[in-house]
Order: C-alpha cells, then sequence, then structure tokens
C-alpha cells in the first residue's frame, strides 16, 4: 500500500508563504502524476496544482503566479511553494499521487489558515 505524509501547514499572514511537502512511500514502482487540492469548508475539493512525470504543470487560476509545484522524482516528494497567501486560500491542502498503473492515493490532509 502507498502512504503519503504531508507537513508544512499552518498559521499565517495574508501576503506570507508556506511551503508543503508531501512524501510517498510503499509499494510503489513508478509514479505518474503528483499534485495537490484543497476544500474549503463548503466547497467541492478542487485542484490546485498538477505536475506530470515529464514535468508539465498546470495551476488553477486563483493560484497562478502565486503557488508553485515541483517535484523530486529519487525522493518522490511534491512540493507546493505557496507565495503571497490570501485568506481565500484557507483549507485543507491534500496531496495526490498517480501510479503507473494509474492507481489514486491522497494524503490525510494538512490545513492552511491564512488570516486578513
Amino acid at each position: 500500500q502507498v502512504q503519503l505524509v504531508e507537513s508544512g501547514g499552518g498559521l499565517v499572514q495574508a501576503g506570507g508563504s508556506l511551503r508543503l511537502t508531501c512524501v510517498a512511500s510503499g509499494s510503489i514502482f513508478s509514479i505518474n502524476a503528483m499534485g495537490w487540492y484543497r476544500q474549503a469548508p463548503g466547497k467541492q475539493r478542487e485542484l490546485v496544482a498538477r505536475i506530470s512525470s515529464g514535468g508539465i504543470t498546470n495551476y488553477a487560476d486563483s493560484v497562478k503566479g502565486r503557488f508553485t509545484i515541483s517535484r523530486d522524482n529519487a525522493k518522490s516528494t511534491v512540493y507546493l511553494q505557496m507565495n503571497n497567501l490570501k485568506p481565500e486560500d484557507t483549507a485543507v491542502y491534500y496531496c495526490n499521487v498517480v501510479t503507473g498503473y494509474l492507481s489514486n492515493y491522497w494524503g490525510q490532509g494538512t490545513q492552511v489558515t491564512v488570516s486578513s
């Protein structure tokens, strides 16, 4: 089984920065895409950023220019650098990994709270 461990969430003032880290471990032979999703109270889960095995990225319009996703394939790790955070970024952020067998795995989530 695959396990995802997230870290880096917390409380930050508007305009501040946080860096989320997700490390995958377990029965992983290969990883396809890695990404971050978030869910705010009363809203559905949405894609924040995704990066393919080839390094192709895509972002939600609301975070373009502020967030950067990257990965370290050797360490099965994905990062999300979040700059110029806004109160509307407040949500639980979930790491997502798609293996080469197209199986989906999710982290338990890390809380990001941005105060105004």
